[in-house]
């Protein structure tokens, strides 16, 4: 009797893409000039206060409005780059982003300025979830992959630390404009090095394309975010509640649809995953707490302690430094700890950053600023490498356009609150406290009680004791809003560190 042995095949791993590290390179391009956009108008407020004369509220939007319709967008920019190529869409996003970039830099107004920050939301949301989801199918190893995105993490949040650094040296030189022409050169060394090594991607079945979950998504989004700028700054009205309402009850729907549809645009069950769920919850505090930083200290540095822009950059630069050391550091530290204790201790470190400055009141020393800002980087550098890592290592790879959109999502919607919470509340702390001497034309006086910057540009053209009396004034009125915000961030940034004891409880690295 003849003996017949079979040998079983056994499964090898996916051959790895031979230009990765270039493709990272190229990535890092669209995901640095995204990042350094969400933050790069923070030193130039002040100029674009004096030269197009905006309300408060104005200023709040020509912040806000771009990472608002990039929060709005993601999710279905994500889904759509599954389905169409995340390379394509990524080459197209440039292209637009590019266009409309060169627009803002000669906007005449501020309502024109708004608009163009809206359409760069628009293309910006093209960019951000392909670089992420290309990343988890170029790189197959779990352990460079986890380099990678610790590479790609710490490049986002590092972008949002350098924005202020670049718009301090292009505003020492040029108009507040340049800030904006910045993307041009680097989106065209983007365009030539991206088709040669970046390999196209796509869901291999996506399912159709469902536009009412696109507009669900967006209805869910835009309200909401409104109604907590409305709060923020109004206290609870009508039209925030009614706004609200309506955001709750879209999302709603689009939960319903999701869970529904046989090949939904977003699969929501993925929040079941603790690792999934607590690093969005991570990413969206993260960056709340530190575009919320960027908001006020950057105007701080400016007009309080009377830097010049490249000069204020500068003094954020060791808190940069540090944002992308901690973030590579800590890859070696989560092999050898428990995920959660990492994330949440790094949380707490960035708490006590905000802990110092609401202690330094209105003390007026920058020293301590620039700790603060230190200690506060050090710890998103590390929490946000580890929570990227969860979520993009949690769901399948044909799936990752979907997830990166939730975890981009999370970075947007972050300085979105960062701005609108943090910044609504200083804003309107700085506008009840403020006096304004006898003297004061009616338009000035109604211009310095609106930001800083205002009070600042009146007092330009004041005779010497009256400037004096208002900028005292304006600058007291500010560093007591700055107190109550930074007393804020420390809570909240608590409150994200027990959410990672908890939901990542289960997750070991």
């Amino acid at each position: 009797m003849t003996t017949i042995s079979v040998t079983t095949p056994q499964l090898q791993a996916p051959a790895p893409y031979p230009r990765r590290w270039a493709a990272l390179v190229a990535l890092m391009l669209p995901v640095l000039l995204v990042s350094v956009d969400n933050t790069v108008l923070s030193f130039a407020l002040p100029q674009i206060s004096a030269d197009l004369r905006p309300t408060g509220t104005q200023l709040l939007w020509v912040v806000d409005v771009y990472p608002l319709v990039l929060a709005g967008l993601l999710v279905p920019m994500g889904s759509l780059a599954d389905r169409l190529g995340r390379r394509r869409l990524l080459l197209i996003g440039s292209v637009g982003f590019a266009l409309v970039s060169a627009v803002a830099a000669f906007a005449p107004t501020a309502g024109t300025l708004v608009a163009s920050r809206a359409a760069l939301g628009f293309f910006g949301a093209m960019l951000m979830p392909s670089t992420l989801s290309l990343l988890r199918n170029v790189f197959v190893d779990r352990e460079e992959r986890r380099l990678a995105i610790a590479i790609w993490a710490t490049g986002w949040a590092a972008g949002a630390a350098l924005g202020p650094i670049v718009g301090g040296l292009l505003l020492q030189h040029f108009w507040w404009g340049s800030v904006f022409l910045l993307a041009v050169p680097v989106l065209v060394v983007f365009l030539v090095l991206a088709p040669i090594v970046l390999p196209e991607s796509k869901d291999p079945a996506p399912g159709p394309l469902d536009p009412v979950s696109v507009a669900l998504a967006m209805v869910t989004m835009t309200p909401l975010v409104w109604a907590i700028k409305e709060t923020a700054s109004y206290g609870v009205t009508p039209a925030a509640l009614v706004a609200a309402g309506v955001g709750l009850a879209s999302g709603y729907a689009f939960v319903r649809r999701q869970l529904r549809r046989p090949v939904p645009m977003l699969d929501v069950r993925l929040f079941r995953v603790p690792a999934f769920s607590g690093g969005v919850v991570v990413n969206l505090l993260s960056v709340f707490s530190l575009v919320g930083f960027l908001f006020f200290v950057s105007q701080d540095l400016q007009l309080v302690h009377g830097l010049a822009p490249v000069n204020a950059g500068l003094a954020l630069l060791p808190g940069t430094v540090a944002m992308v050391v901690a973030g590579l550091a800590v890859v070696r530290v989560v092999r050898r700890l428990p995920a959660q204790r990492v994330v949440a201790t790094a949380l707490c470190l960035s708490s006590l950053g905000y802990l110092l400055v609401a202690l330094l009141g209105g003390s007026g020393a920058l020293a301590p600023l620039v700790v603060a800002f230190v200690v506060l980087s050090v710890g998103i550098g590390a929490a946000e490498t580890v929570s990227n890592d969860m979520i993009v290592s949690s769901v399948p790879a044909a799936k990752a356009g979907a997830a990166s959109a939730i975890s981009e999502t999370a970075y947007e919607l972050g300085a979105v609150l960062g701005t609108a919470v943090l910044g609504s509340i200083l804003t309107a702390s700085y506008a009840a406290s403020v006096v304004v001497p006898d003297g004061v034309s009616p338009a000035d006086a109604a211009a310095a009680t609106e930001t800083l910057g205002g009070a600042t540009e009146i007092a330009a053209s004041l005779p010497a004791a009256t400037a004096s009396e208002l900028l005292a004034s304006a600058q007291q009125a500010f560093a007591g809003g700055v107190g109550t915000t930074a007393t804020i961030g420390v809570v909240l940034t608590l409150v994200a560190a027990v959410v990672a004891l908890l939901t990542l409880r289960e997750t070991r690295r």
